[in-house]
């Protein structure tokens, strides 16, 4: 499994509970939204991507996916994670740190404003098409998650994982099903008994 990121503009909030504990809000992936051309593809998130991933994996809030700067954490409490209709709902419960109370000064001026999730595509958990103008489409429906992270600079970088998966997905697509058995069996009758 390769690790992949996606950052989406989200609707991070700060939210004050009467106790005065302080937390960021909002969503770290949306679903049924295409993305930008991701080098060759588009791709999107089916609702119950994150279901499991959510209840079993160990995953961090960070700031910019670096590991220096945790903001939360699913197995301590401190991070929620939850899929609703929109997409993957976040609550985080940063520390009383000078990163997260700076961070907070950020969020508060909406001078940081997007998300990202850091994530692996488990077995059978994409599928691939191609839409009425051409364009290959990848949806995810099942991922593993590692980090959701606030991040300064949003991008959809090109993995090797997904070009490469691109390319396999394309090739099965250009040789019709009825060439493939007589080549296998050439290949076969060429290696000998």
């Amino acid at each position: 499994m390769h690790r992949e990121q996606r950052a989406f503009e989200a609707d991070i909030q700060i939210e004050e509970r009467a106790e005065g504990v302080r937390s960021i809000i909002g969503h770290a992936a949306v679903f049924n939204s295409l993305s930008e051309n991701l080098g060759g593809f588009r791709e999107r998130i089916a609702p119950g991507a994150f279901a499991q991933s959510a209840q079993v994996d160990d995953v961090r809030a960070l700031f910019n996916h670096d590991a220096n700067f945790v903001l939360g954490r699913n197995k301590a409490g401190t991070l929620k994670l939850s899929e609703d209709e929109r997409g993957l709902a976040i609550r985080i419960t940063p520390p009383d740190t000078s990163f997260a109370r700076d961070l907070m000064v950020s969020l508060e001026r909406r001078d940081i404003t997007q998300m990202s999730f850091g994530f692996s595509v488990l077995v059978d958990g994409q599928t691939w098409e191609e839409d009425s103008d051409g364009m290959v489409i990848r949806t995810l429906t099942n991922v593993r998650l590692y980090d959701v992270s606030p991040v300064t600079f949003p991008a959809y970088p090109q993995t090797d994982v997904a070009v490469r998966e691109l390319r396999t997905w394309k090739e099965s697509q250009r040789t019709p099903a009825l060439w493939r058995v007589p080549i296998a069996r050439r290949r076969l009758s060429l290696i000998g008994p």
